[in-house]
């Protein structure tokens, strides 16, 4: 499959071959679905959180004797049918939504949404991506390019502050390291825009292990 590449002025120079392996991997909704649930489980903060009787302050005391005064017997002031006391059956912080998905599914649901990215011309490639960390000029080259106006995610090679804190203030734009590309963050922007050198770390970072693995088993079955 080949993609077309684009300068820093948004004029076409010309196509790059993408990888088959990982710009030609066949859709799964199934798996995607799978892994982006998880991953946004993953990233979900427990932010409810309520006090059981044992938490509450006080109750050391017992509020009145057991018999003799007429009315219901209690043993603590920390009572859930108190006012101010405990919360029956609240949410709590110690709930855990954690949800563990095997490595090679990710990389494989990730290689499927990148594959549709490429289909669909959703996949902007740029000969590079340099910036002076001026908003003006990375906005500039957005404005350019066939995602103006819509949802982009900027994939950079490296930890490039200057172009982070240059995107950062711009609508609808956010920015990731190639080697952390997923399969949410890619969902949740219409574009991926990178350069044509991300291609390289996508294949060290998610591929070439795998390849290590293989080479060995293959030794060891010899």
């Amino acid at each position: 499959m080949l993609a077309d590449t684009y300068n820093q002025t948004g004029e076409k120079m010309k196509q790059t071959k993408l990888p088959a392996e990982i710009f030609e991997v066949e859709m799964n909704a199934d798996l995607v679905h799978q892994v982006a649930v998880s991953q946004s489980s993953n990233r979900r903060n427990v932010l409810a959180h309520t006090k059981d009787r044992s938490d509450v302050r006080g109750g050391g005391r017992k509020p009145w004797r057991q018999k003799g005064t007429g009315r219901a017997r209690v043993g603590s002031r920390r009572s859930p049918i108190w006012k101010g006391g405990g919360v029956t059956f609240g949410p709590t912080n110690e709930r855990n939504f954690k949800k563990d998905i095997p490595k090679k599914m990710r990389r494989k649901a990730l290689f499927m949404v990148l594959s549709t990215k490429a289909k669909d011309d959703s996949l902007i490639l740029l000969d590079e991506l340099k910036s002076e960390g001026k908003t003006k000029q990375i906005a500039e080259l957005l404005s350019k390019l066939p995602c103006k106006n819509q949802s982009s995610l900027l994939s950079l090679t490296g930890v490039d502050e200057k172009t982070i804190l240059a995107a950062r203030n711009i609508p609808k734009t956010q920015t990731i390291q190639t080697k952390e590309l997923n399969v949410l963050d890619l969902l949740s922007y219409k574009y991926l825009v990178m350069p044509k050198e991300a291609i390289k770390v996508i294949q060290e970072t998610f591929t070439a292990k795998t390849e290590e693995v293989k080479t060995a088993v293959k030794q060891k079955e010899k």
